[in-house]
């Protein structure tokens, strides 16, 4: 009888390679790899009610045997907490490397120089403390690639974990304890920040849950108001969102009036008025007033809830990019074992030739096969290219996307906060009725001075830039979502949209002709209208927008000189403004008024015409898009917690001119690593000819191995030269 669905915590499950580990340990135990799926996001593994019925330990047991742990989820005797032993297994290996490095010139048996430094016990042979370090930092980094070598030689499927223990193992059995502590503790370091970046997003995926309050206030059936759990509370309950509260649950309003701030799921920069009948969602924040909403959707289908289970699919679907360098060891072990065996047996058997001669060839061949210089050129590589990037302002969160912007097809980008500097200014003022442009401002600043709407702060910013300092207004009265009333110097003033002029003018009268031409044509410019009126009459017209960032044009310009074939704009807000600043910025296609699964659709509509696709965005409502890219980069120091977790690159600085540069570093990195693994084959391929011919010599052949290792960790390390300068090349 088949069991229960199952769902497994495992430790180690960090990337789509172990998923095909696990697909081929598990899969043939429950009955094939389509009852199993996974969450590479939150390490999870789950199988379905129809698989076999196996039992957990048993489960355990095999994926055990791969190299990874796992417990079962709800077991209650399962250790709490993360799994922290390959990091302290990876800081271990580095401090005895340090502590070995310090012996060795401390215990030189000669004056030390550049040359005796890396030979200082040449006489004397290597210390016993200095050795005991070297050998320590070797087992530590290679703790945890040990069991996962093993199950890759037991299947006879070589991965990158076999090729370098093979590494590691070669280099101790010819004496270079040194440079099998540094490969054994670089490829732990690389393991190590792929844990740790994949542990952060699960975090910030965790994150998105707050924000959604953790009650809600009902209105029961005896009208009487009760807090409780947003998952207890039925679709069609009315419940109270007061002034400054976030909304529990997605619903339409039902009585009263307010603004609510939407940007932590549409990005729109500017509060939407509400009233009755107009829908809200989770997580947004009512700015002023109280709302009554009827609840449309279930804590666990709101808009929110969609988007936290949507970062978690995304990632699931995310192709893996196979490392070439990886790919190219799955072959390369085996057919220089081969050719080792080759070079050992077929001259003495088949041409009678001596057996101790070929014998030597057959180490030597294995020695300069032995690929520490090739398992060092990319994670060396790697970190200095992470390193580089950082000093820059961009936080590259692994290897792989350190490669990916290279191939950049296409790019999609959020508005708010991204393209556009994320707050409303005053763009232009249009005073009527003869007044002057500083008196119209002065008046409507008075009037905004008591309220903390974003488009007051613009107005009194505005205000501020100009020199005005106008006394608050007296007598001020907030009409929430709609304007402000007060008297300005004796004088009855009002402000508020182009809705709330239309109903005070003359009891909701056609504006004047002129005024209407005003707010048609800035409100076509992508303008948020603001009308200032003294009674029945309007004195003027401010206009308000998101100011698009100085060097967002100049941004997409290079971007497009550099071979991006697609720029695509994505937002939350109005198609007007939406087209609006894209004509500014220079993008030519334009996808407005999107909700952050729309964001998702119009990435896998990007994905089925390009290669490799990029989202960058700021925002929690990005962050399902950003996960379903390629690559997703946010937006650092402004962006939310959730989408810089998200997001595989974060701009730190959030200069858009980071993006550019960071194609160009990209580059550069990957001309480095294809420098650094032809280097080292080439070599070893003239080895490989001369052992053949019976004329390579075993120090030879160690001699080329730590040469070509020290020459493709200095070309590794040209990538830290690269300054800030670089930024402002043009391609």
């Amino acid at each position: 009888m088949p069991s229960a669905g199952r769902v497994f915590q495992v430790s180690g499950l960090d990337c789509v390679e172990e998923v095909r580990i696990l697909k081929r340990a598990i899969g043939p135990l429950v009955g094939g790899h389509e009852q199993l799926s996974f969450d590479v996001l939150n390490g999870r593994m789950s199988i379905s009610g129809e698989a076999e019925d196996i039992g957990d330990k048993r489960i355990a047991d095999a994926i055990a045997a791969t190299g990874m742990s796992a417990t079962r989820v709800g077991d209650p005797n399962a250790r709490p907490g993360a799994d922290h032993r390959k990091t302290y297994m990876t800081i271990l290996s580095g401090v005895a490397i340090l502590i070995g490095m310090l012996l060795h010139v401390l215990a030189a048996d000669r004056p030390l120089n550049w040359h005796t430094v890396l030979n200082a016990h040449a006489d004397t042979g290597t210390p016993l403390p200095e050795t005991v370090a070297w050998l320590l930092a070797t087992a530590a980094g290679i703790r945890h690639v040990l069991p996962k070598a093993w199950y890759s030689l037991k299947t006879l499927r070589p991965d990158m974990n076999l090729l370098m223990t093979i590494a590691v193992v070669g280099a101790i059995a010819i004496g270079e304890l040194f440079e099998a502590a540094t490969v054994a503790f670089l490829f732990a370091l690389s393991l190590t920040l792929e844990s740790w970046s994949v542990g952060r997003a699960r975090k910030a995926v965790a994150a998105l849950l707050e924000l959604a309050p953790s009650s809600v206030r009902i209105i029961d059936d005896n009208g009487e108001e009760r807090d409780v759990l947003p998952a207890d509370v039925p679709i069609g309950t009315h419940f109270i969102v007061r002034a400054g509260d976030r909304i529990a649950l997605d619903g339409e309003v039902f009585d009263g009036m307010g603004s609510v701030d939407q940007a932590p799921i549409t990005g729109e920069s500017i509060p939407v008025a509400k009233m009755p009948g107009d829908e809200v969602f989770a997580g947004t924040i009512n700015g002023e007033g109280t709302l009554t909403v009827k609840a449309t959707q279930a804590a666990q289908d709101t808009v929110l809830a969609r988007i936290t289970r949507s970062i978690g699919d995304a990632h699931a679907k995310r192709a893996a990019v196979e490392r070439w360098v990886d790919a190219f060891a799955r072959r390369y072990t085996p057919v220089v074992m081969i050719i080792a065996l080759l070079v050992l047996l077929v001259p003495p058997l088949a041409f009678s030739a001596a057996w101790q001669p070929w014998v030597y060839n057959a180490l030597v061949l294995l020695v300069i096969a032995c690929p520490c210089a090739l398992v060092i050129s990319t994670p060396v590589s790697v970190v200095a290219a992470l390193a580089s990037a950082a000093r820059s302002g961009v936080l590259i969160k692994g290897g792989t996307y350190v490669e990916l912007p290279a191939r950049l097809d296409a790019l999609a980008l959020d508005k708010t906060g991204t393209l556009t500097q994320g707050k409303p200014v005053v763009q232009k003022i249009v005073a009527l009725d003869g007044r002057s442009e500083q008196a119209l401002l002065s008046d409507a600043a008075a009037l905004e001075s008591r309220s903390s709407h974003p488009l007051a702060t613009a107005v009194l910013n505005a205000a501020r830039e100009e020199g005005l300092a106008p006394l608050p207004a007296d007598d001020v009265q907030i009409l929430a979502g709609r304007g402000v009333r007060g008297r300005v110097q004796g004088r009855p003033l009002w402000i508020g949209s182009s809705r709330f002029a239309r109903e005070t003018l003359s009891d909701g009268a056609e504006l004047s002709y002129v005024l209407e031409q005003h707010i048609v044509e800035l409100e076509q410019a992508g303008n948020t209208v603001v009308v200032v009126g003294a009674g029945n009459q309007a004195i003027g017209v401010l206009a308000l927008a998101d100011a698009l960032r100085p060097e967002a044009r100049a941004m997409i310009a290079m971007l497009h000189r550099q071979g991006v074939k697609e720029i695509v704009m994505l937002t939350g807000d109005h198609a007007i403004t939406a087209n609006a600043v894209a004509a500014a910025a220079g993008i030519d296609t334009v996808r407005a008024g999107l909700l952050p699964e729309d964001k998702v659709s119009e990435i896998e509509a990007l994905m089925a015409r390009h290669e490799v696709v990029a989202m960058i965005g700021d925002g929690v409502n990005d962050a399902p898009a950003m996960a379903r890219a390629s690559f997703g980069v946010a937006m650092g120091a402004i962006g939310s917690d959730a989408a810089i977790e998200t997001a595989d690159i974060a701009l730190m600085s959030d200069e858009l001119e980071r993006l550019p540069w960071l194609i160009r570093h990209s580059r550069r990195t990957l001309t480095v690593i294809r420098q650094n693994i032809v280097f080292s084959l080439a070599l070893k391929a003239v080895f490989v000819i001369m052992t053949v011919f019976g004329i390579a010599t075993l120090w030879g052949a160690i001699a080329a191995d730590v040469g070509a290792t020290l020459l493709v960790v200095a070309n590794a390390l040209r990538l830290l030269r690269l300054s800030d300068r670089h930024s402002s090349m043009v391609l």
